[in-house]
């Protein structure tokens, strides 16, 4: 028979064991609660700025440099907060109401929306929707999609601002000598439209053409240049002129 261990030996190795338990627990614990505190600190606003961004990948928003996460359509399955609207500097009922309409309507290909500085920005694409190619006149498409969206933004405080834009091919008529002609008109007829069609208050609106010098995208291919070809509603946040 082999020699046993003494009864004090057995005793102090089985006192020792549960310490290996007790050390795995307050590892636990510890990445618990750094977790927690990470969680805490986390910046709302940011947060939910990234949840825009997100979003467009999705659903047409996209971030402030004009850029969807996933380039993709789509819709984000979680109910907004009002620190989101917050954030965009916009009442998030118009984000919203906005999003679902372009949804309802089927105008994915024709509008898309994004956040920059200013606030939400609207983009309509002029070929074949807003205008004829290097016109300035309102298709019926036209007035149908800014009359649906001057239903939303007739309640709406804030200041919206139509802007022009243009690729860099040039444009030369005896009516529009040049890409910033043709821009500036398709402005102001959209502010014309919705001023004498859908009763905009002509305090809240104004009207500017930069042609081909805010391209969202680079100028290096055809499918570029009609994203560049647009007019954009900024719906300025507030306090922003």
């Amino acid at each position: 028979m082999g020699k046993r261990r003494p009864k004090n030996e057995e005793h102090e190795g089985g006192s020792e064991r549960w310490l290996l338990t007790y050390s795995d627990m307050i590892t636990l614990l510890m990445a618990f609660f750094i977790m927690m505190y990470s969680m805490s600190v986390l910046n709302i606003a940011k947060f939910h700025e990234a949840a825009i961004s997100i979003r467009s990948g999705f659903g047409g928003l996209v971030d402030g440099q004009g850029k969807s996460v996933l380039n993709a359509s789509g819709q984000l399955g979680i109910k907004p907060s009002p620190i989101m609207g917050s954030s965009v500097g916009v009442p998030w009922k118009v984000v919203k109401e906005i999003h679902s309409m372009v949804k309802k309507e089927h105008f994915g290909r024709a509008v898309s929306m994004r956040i920059d500085e200013r606030g939400l920005i609207v983009s309509l694409v002029t070929d074949k929707v807003l205008f004829a190619r290097g016109q300035a006149e309102l298709s019926p498409m036209a007035k149908r999609i800014l009359g649906k969206i001057a239903g939303i933004l007739r309640g709406v405080p804030n200041q919206i601002r139509i802007e022009g834009h243009t690729c860099d091919l040039p444009v030369s008529s005896r009516r529009y000598p040049s890409n910033w002609e043709l821009s500036t008109s398709r402005a102001t007829n959209v502010v014309r439209y919705l001023i004498e069609h859908k009763e905009i208050p002509t305090d809240r609106l104004s009207a500017a053409g930069y042609a081909d010098s805010k391209p969202l995208l680079p100028n290096t291919s055809e499918v570029n240049r009609a994203m560049n070809r647009r007019v954009d509603i900024v719906i300025l946040k507030s306090g922003v002129n």
